[in-house]
């Protein structure tokens, strides 16, 4: 049994255990998270901390942790020989996180797999995947309509923001809208709350609109969609064209994503990896040759 440790209870955290439960080779060896005041049920049969290093024997951790924590987080964690998981969402710092990773990693003999959820993540792999067959051509991800988890995240860490909500829109062709809404703490401008929203690096990218609202609560909806095609040449043949299409629960799926690569972090060499170099038959549970018999 792969003991794992859940580092953050917010919805992703909350998805996590529910993973964990019900996959046959994991177990829960706790939940840590320094903001949980009141223990909810779920977590009565398990030890819940503010620190990992309170809990027992953990072969791995996995961050539900907003992306902005996950370095100094993981770092303390691969110092204990702990590996990690995580679901690192700022695309554009992936690669030098991966840097800065992998050397603590490989110093305390454990391994930590990056950027783990769905894009970054299985959606990587799709787009690996796709390159591979489709060597020539242009790759579109147009994300929603649906909820950012990693842009509200980023909406609510700003001062004066006592709620928000963020939903990606598509425009196509890659591009899209970011719809911003928020709840203002008294006291605090909403223009200038939201200028500080629109210069943040999740949102800066794209054409992004802030709306102030009485009630986030009455929005939420957890649903997420994403569309993948790449159109080009296979070799010197021209117009291929495939497409990849998935309509999800964005914490739900998460979480499963961040546990099955948790299962592949006991199988590789230390290090930190992104899941596109990940064998994917490491992340499945089940005897290799009956996962060939059955997959292949």
């Amino acid at each position: 049994m792969i003991r794992a440790a859940i580092v953050g209870y917010g919805n992703i955290g909350k998805c996590v255990l529910e993973a964990l439960e019900a996959a046959p080779d994991f177990e829960v060896a706790g939940v840590t998270d320094p903001y949980l005041t009141d223990i909810p049920a779920e977590l009565k049969l398990y030890a819940v901390t503010d620190r990992l290093s309170k809990l027992q024997d953990v072969d791995v951790a996995i961050l539900a942790t907003p992306s902005r924590m996950v370095e100094k987080i993981a770092k303390e964690a691969l110092a204990s020989g702990i590996n990690t998981v995580d679901c690192f969402d700022i695309h554009g710092q992936i690669v030098d996180l991966r840097r800065s990773i992998d050397r603590e990693a490989k110093k305390n003999n454990a391994v930590s797999i990056i950027a783990a959820g769905w894009d970054p993540g299985s959606d990587s792999i799709v787009r690996a995947l796709l390159e591979a067959i489709v060597p020539k051509g242009i790759t579109y991800t147009n994300f929603g309509p649906g909820m950012s988890m990693g842009h509200t995240v980023a909406a609510k860490a700003i001062t004066g923001v006592k709620a928000a909500l963020s939903m990606t829109i598509p425009l196509g062709t890659g591009i899209h809208r970011r719809m911003v809404y928020v709840e203002v703490e008294n006291g605090y401008s909403f223009e200038a709350v939201a200028t500080v929203i629109k210069q943040d690096d999740y949102f800066a990218h794209d054409e992004t609109h802030v709306i102030q609202v009485d009630s986030v609560d009455n929005l939420l909806d957890m649903g997420h969609s994403v569309q993948i095609a790449r159109k080009g040449v296979s070799g010197k043949t021209q117009n291929q064209l495939i497409a990849y299409d998935m309509k999800i629960n964005g914490p739900a799926l998460t979480a499963q994503i961040m546990v099955a690569v948790a299962r592949a972090a006991t199988r590789l060499q230390p290090g930190a990896y992104t899941m596109i170099e990940i064998p994917v038959i490491h992340m499945l549970y089940g005897e290799t040759e009956d996962l060939i018999k059955r997959l292949v």
